[in-house]
């Protein structure tokens, strides 16, 4: 008779408060950090997989053929992004939870004395997976659940999710947060809502997402979309509030005027290991990060981007809040969007 595995048991509730705690103590340290010195980057975007398990319609940063990044190469990736000062790194795709040594590069990522993040369908969740996560050392994963019922733009439905979000409440003890979205080719924005409420139910942070479109542009709300992202936005605690509120004049349809310091205090670091601005404008500067120094950080952080105006990527605009009291941007640089090909819609991610 086959062997019955046991269940993994839940973490006690002090050993949640433990690990909040001090994951609030590293954060406090990332923002000293921050604020004392700007020749380093705050948070960076790493792709172990490109492949994804979905082909949701919007998405423009997947395949559905890619390899794996091999480990050893990941350690390399990670280990440089430490020698440059990186505080947080985040670990996207693809679908990273199809990388089969996803844990080992948390830990690479931990080891090095970085907060460690990852955004995720949440699809390959399982309790065992989560407590491999917990102790791989991961301190953030969030989710974008698009709508409550699977449609043809997107699976990432509330319906199919449900059951892993309560897998997530039940035996994670990192941060978990749950973004819903509303913007073009969503058929129900009523549906954000839910998928808010649903998340504060479980214990879990909600924020609000705008689609935005191929190149991270500026995608006007409708009315009705208007009044969801007003509604969501009291859904939002007050550190997320803070650094999103860039998203008020992009659901009016206005630009915004800041300074991006993508490519210094943000990198997006694609599988083949070359530097981005991000994930919407690939292309630029394309340098291999481990040639990319400090003299390019301090470059691109007073380079003004074309894009910056309507960019709705929020994890660059949260990062670079850090700096908006300082450092006019004294050199013009023109972004390569229109040399990437995509003519679908992208979804914001919150980090």
């Amino acid at each position: 008779m086959a062997e019955r595995l046991t269940p993994p048991r839940p973490p006690s509730r002090l050993k949640r408060e433990i690990a909040a705690a001090k994951r609030r103590v590293r954060e406090l340290r990332m923002i000293g950090k921050a604020l004392v010195a700007t020749d380093h980057p705050v948070m960076a975007h790493i792709i172990p997989m490109r492949r994804c398990n979905l082909s949701c319609a919007y998405c423009n940063e997947y395949d559905d053929f890619s390899k794996p990044v091999p480990v050893e190469t990941m350690y390399r990736r990670i280990d440089r992004l430490a020698e440059l000062g990186t505080t947080i790194v985040t670990i996207s795709g693809g679908e990273p939870l199809l990388h089969p040594e996803l844990d080992l590069i948390i830990a690479r990522i931990r080891g090095n004395g970085m907060i460690a993040g990852m955004i995720t369908n949440g699809y390959l969740l399982t309790a065992e997976r989560i407590h491999k996560l917990n102790h791989a050392g991961l301190d953030h994963l969030q989710i974008s659940i698009d709508n409550v019922m699977p449609d043809d733009i997107s699976k990432k439905s509330l319906k199919v999710l449900d059951k892993k979000l309560q897998l997530l409440s039940e035996h994670g003890v990192f941060h978990v947060n749950i973004n819903s979205v509303v913007g073009g080719g969503i058929h129900n924005p009523q549906d954000a809502v839910v998928v808010g409420t649903r998340a504060l139910e479980l214990g879990f942070t909600s924020t609000i997402g705008i689609i935005h479109d191929g190149s991270g542009q500026l995608k006007p709300l409708q009315p009705e979309e208007r009044e969801v992202y007003r509604r969501m936005k009291s859904f939002e605690k007050k550190n997320y509030s803070r650094f999103n509120h860039f998203q008020d004049a992009i659901a009016d349809g206005k630009p915004n005027t800041w300074r991006c310091r993508a490519g210094s205090r943000y990198l997006y670091i694609c599988e083949e290991g070359l530097v981005h601005y991000c994930s919407q404008q690939r292309g630029y500067p394309a340098k291999p990060l481990d040639q990319y120094t400090r003299d390019d950080i301090r470059r691109e952080f007073v380079t003004e981007k074309s894009c910056a105006p309507h960019c709705t990527v929020s994890c660059v605009h949260q990062i670079s809040y850090i700096d908006h009291w300082r450092a006019p941007q004294t050199i013009s640089a023109t972004p390569v969007s229109a040399e990437i090909d995509v003519d679908v819609r992208e979804l914001v991610q919150i980090d």
